[in-house]
């Protein structure tokens, strides 16, 4: 394994990308399909998934006019190689506008929702601790610098990223690449001519390396400022990304990743560095979530169990929920139009104003409240915290009321 040095790492899952989903009110059908390409006729095989699922939504309720929409969503979608799964959405008070999501891996069984919102848990398990990142690798002369958006990283506390020869989710999808050239050609080389004027070429060498390592080091900074990553790897020749790292300002230094594995050498072959990759995302998406699961610790059985944090998401008093993935669960919250609105008795939510509240899945009004409150959302497993219905809360503030 390549050495791999995490030096910092950023914040925890945010779901602001589901903010645009839930603007359109309900009733809504979701569906998950394996689409894995691994046959000739793949094609088809996801043709009978979904007619499977189709009907499963007709027999919930699901009208005409939305499902049809759904059929040609489904039918533009190109097919993706390094992508396992489809996940879609669609309101019946928008029925043309469906969300359709490529997934990295297969979902767990093809499921088919209709309720009053959007089946989501699913996809944020899918997706997972979304990190961004960006990877330089730097020689003498300049260096590569590339952006990615992460497919999800969800190692959980105390994984490590998979074996050697099991499957591997996609490391990233390319938001920028660049190549950068340095301005200083020569000398590239220490030479040793011996006599007076050896320590002169050598000093000469170390000060072109270092001026083509500072303009990668201006690229990326550029680029990281731009696209705020929460974490950067540094690869290639060793005394090159030295310098690189010596170069960026200490706010990138911080997020920073060096590891040994990579040349912009023709023909290296990549797979080193994307293993040592992976392992540096996976570590960030490790330490995010013990740095929850330790805060949330700190507060005592404060915002422990499924109606303390409902309470804190309805005074918009959570930083982050700590929630474990449960699909066979039964647990039930009522609702009214706007994200906050949640409660285990709908009564609580008459008095708020609600004048006809809907039951739903626990899961799906909570994501849908730590989205709409602006929280982030931690996934855990069940022996990495105490958590009472497989849910708590790290609270921004407690004061009395919340302390009892």
């Amino acid at each position: 394994m390549s050495e791999c040095v995490v030096t910092g790492y950023g914040d925890v899952m945010d779901l602001s990308f589901l903010r645009s989903l839930y603007a359109h009110p309900g009733p809504w059908a979701s569906a998950y399909l394996d689409a894995t390409p691994d046959t000739e006729d793949a094609a088809r095989a996801v043709a009978l998934r979904w007619r499977a699922l189709r009907e499963s939504l007709a027999g919930q309720g699901a009208g005409a006019g939305l499902l049809t929409a759904m059929d040609q969503a489904l039918d533009g979608v190109p097919a993706e190689p390094d992508r396992r799964g489809i996940a879609l959405f669609a309101s019946e008070a928008a029925p043309d506008d469906v969300t359709v999501e490529w997934l990295p891996t297969p979902p767990r069984a093809d499921l088919a929702r209709y309720g009053a919102l959007p089946h989501t848990m699913p996809l944020v398990a899918q997706r997972g601790e979304e990190v961004g990142w960006l990877r330089v690798v730097a020689d003498r002369t300049g260096g590569d610098v590339t952006a990615f958006d992460t497919g999800g990283v969800r190692p959980g506390v105390g994984a490590r990223p998979p074996a050697e020869g099991s499957a591997v989710p996609p490391i990233g999808t390319v938001r920028h690449s660049e190549t950068v050239r340095g301005h200083e050609s020569y000398p590239i080389r220490k030479a040793k001519p011996g006599g007076w004027s050896q320590a002169r070429y050598q000093r000469e060498a170390e000060t072109t390396w270092q001026r083509n390592t500072g303009d990668v080091a201006a690229a990326t900074t550029e680029l990281a400022d731009a696209l705020g990553p929460d974490v950067l790897v540094l690869a290639g020749d060793v005394r090159a990304r030295q310098l690189l790292l010596d170069q960026l300002p200490k706010r990138w230094r911080e997020r920073a990743v060096v590891t040994d594995a990579g040349s912009r050498a023709a023909g290296a072959d990549p797979e080193p560095l994307d293993d040592a990759t992976t392992v540096a995302v996976a570590d960030v998406a490790d330490r995010r979530t013990r740095d929850a699961v330790d805060r949330f610790g700190a507060q005592a059985g404060v915002g422990n169990g499924l109606a303390a944090v409902v309470t804190a998401l309805q005074r918009e008093q959570v930083e982050a929920v700590l929630i474990v993935d449960d699909p066979s669960s039964t647990d039930e919250l009522w609702i009214g139009p706007d994200p906050a609105q949640l409660a285990l008795d709908p009564a609580q939510l008459r008095e708020m104003g609600v004048e006809e509240p809907v039951r739903v899945r626990a899961d799906a009004a909570l994501v849908r409240a730590v989205a709409g409150t602006g929280a982030d959302l931690i996934l855990v497993g069940q022996d990495d915290a105490d958590l009472r219905h497989g849910v708590g809360a790290v609270l921004r503030y407690t004061d009395a009321s919340t302390r009892r």
